[in-house]
């Protein structure tokens, strides 16, 4: 597939995202990177250690975070996008489930529009990616973790996310599945669907895992946040192992080890 002006071939290699929030409140690294000198900075120590997409938040998302207002979501991530696609020649994307911010960032360059709603929240969303021609990553949520039976109404549920970018017209080769681990799931289910990520290959799509320093991991392993690399690190290589073509990680250069590595052992010698 093409991002931007890159082309990923997502059947033979994993790619990195590299987080930047550009919030006070994450629930990782909230206000680090909050002005963009700083957000800048940060932005080039990833590429450096190896991330192929960055990817731009405005708003926490983490649970029980509170909305902010577009205009205020689009003063944080707008000029930093625009400052990045100045700077660096790398695919940038855009963290949000709201149509004028994802605009806003697509006017500042934006190449990929990342929906942890996947195309549900916004009615305007999905004509808008289709008309700039832009990449979207479509994320697995839900309100309330309530399923009949799980696997079977998250797979209708990523069906749903794929119909309404195919009724918009967006084209298949700009189209990420993300399961959405830690969105409208029980820790047991969070589990279950890393455990079983490999089934979303059916759909037809590149899947997007995105698990760094998750509460899943921190529930696993009793650990505050900034603890959690080993344990994103097993998510990374099982993902890859299952057939994810991406990974949206804090931690780049350990990410990025691990993939090489595991990539020497699967992949090369095959």
């Amino acid at each position: 597939m093409i991002i931007g002006k890159k082309e990923f071939d997502t059947d033979r290699h994993t790619y990195i995202m590299g987080i930047l929030n550009v919030t006070p409140d994450s629930f990782s690294d909230g206000g680090r990177f909050l002005h963009p000198d700083a957000a800048l900075r940060h932005a080039e120590e990833m590429i450096k250690d190896g991330a192929d997409i960055l990817d731009i938040g405005g708003e926490s998302t983490r649970p029980g975070h509170t909305q902010i207002t577009d205009e205020e979501e689009i003063s944080r991530t707008a000029p930093v996008v625009e400052k990045l696609k100045q700077e660096f020649d790398i695919p940038v994307s855009i963290d949000t489930y709201k149509s004028s911010v994802a605009e806003a960032a697509l006017q500042a360059g934006a190449d990929l529009v990342n929906d942890i709603w996947g195309l549900k929240y916004d009615t305007r969303m999905a004509a808008l990616i289709a008309r700039y021609g832009a990449a979207c990553c479509l994320m697995h949520n839900r309100k309330e973790p309530v399923y009949q039976d799980f696997l079977t109404d998250f797979m209708e549920d990523m069906k749903e996310c794929i119909r309404l970018a195919t009724e918009a017209a967006i084209a298949k080769d700009r189209i990420i599945l993300d399961p959405g681990v830690g969105f409208g799931k029980t820790y047991e289910m969070n589990l279950k669907i890393i455990r079983e990520v490999g089934q979303m290959q059916e759909l037809g799509y590149p899947i997007l895992l995105g698990t760094s320093r998750k509460s899943v991991i921190g529930l696993t392993l009793n650990l505050p946040a900034d603890q959690r690399e080993e344990g994103t690190l097993a998510t990374t290589v099982y993902g890859m192992l299952h057939g994810c073509s991406f990974v949206r990680v804090h931690d780049v250069a350990a990410n990025r080890r691990a993939i090489q590595m595991t990539e020497a052992i699967v992949r090369h010698l095959s």
